[in-house]
């Protein structure tokens, strides 16, 4: 209870960097995710439920893990998997959702590996951050709602049109593919990049080649070859992250250009 607090204050203070809701998610996502503020106390119980669930999971193999004695590392993935606060950050805040999926097979990786308990409780320990963040940036989002700012969650997908709305996708979109990665569904990410690729990237490109073709030409690059030999290698997570944090700033970049604008130099 006491990481909340810090992580919503956080969250409030960086809502430019932290809240970018998507339009679509994988699974099944139902209404409830468009009326957050109906909710809240259910998130917030769910958290709390689900630290002390993974709480027991590290202790239980704090307490057998050096007899011999397998624990059962599945059910970290069960538990996320049955509460309705997956969906709720799953389509308000991808960067977060990716890194609760980090932070469950941080877990499960280090005690499946026979790590110290320390090196455990340190994923752990990452993991209650990311949650707690992540119900910081859900309550956000349901203030957002309720003041009419923002778009509700589409449960099939929408063709962008616009390049404003073809780029916010591609960003969007790689951010799903750093948490699909998160969730070691690695052919899940390299269909998602390749399709993204094929069906948004190249729509602007030629009109971004045109402005720039350096900056057309270095995300081709990351898309067909960076990116995917990355996710086909099993890079960490903390790796594809990176290179698409890169892209993102080009992407960026190429959104100003794209609008008839001179993009920032550190865009």
């Amino acid at each position: 209870m006491t990481n909340f607090p810090t992580a919503l204050t956080l969250v409030i203070a960086c809502v430019a960097t932290l809240w970018s809701p998507v339009t679509s998610a994988n699974g099944t996502i139902t209404n409830q995710v468009n009326h957050l503020s109906d909710h809240l106390n259910q998130y917030q119980e769910e958290v709390e439920w689900l630290n002390i669930k993974f709480a027991g999971v590290v202790d239980g193999y704090g307490a057998k893990g050096n007899e011999g004695v397998k624990v059962n590392t599945a059910q970290l993935i069960e538990f996320w998997e049955q509460v309705d606060f997956h969906s709720a950050i799953e389509t308000q805040h991808v960067p977060t959702y990716a890194s609760i999926w980090q932070g469950i097979y941080g877990i499960k990786s280090s005690i499946d590996a026979g790590d110290p308990v320390d090196q455990v409780r340190a994923h752990q320990k990452q993991l209650n951050q990311a949650l707690w963040q992540g119900l910081g940036a859900v309550k956000l989002a349901a203030q957002y709602q309720q003041r009419g700012w923002a778009p509700k969650v589409q449960t099939t997908e929408v063709e962008p049109s616009s390049p404003d709305e073809i780029v916010e996708d591609i960003i969007n979109r790689l951010d799903r593919v750093v948490a699909k990665h998160a969730e070691q569904l690695n052919q899940v990410a390299v269909s998602l990049v390749h399709e993204t690729y094929e069906k948004r990237f190249e729509s602007i490109e030629s009109a971004l080649k045109q402005q720039d073709h350096d900056l057309a030409e270095a995300l081709e690059k990351d898309f067909v070859v960076t990116l995917p030999q990355l996710l086909k290698g099993k890079g960490s997570v903390d790796q594809v992250r990176a290179v698409i944090n890169g892209m993102k700033k080009q992407l960026m970049g190429a959104k100003a250009l794209l609008n008839g604008k001179k993009p920032l130099k550190n865009s």
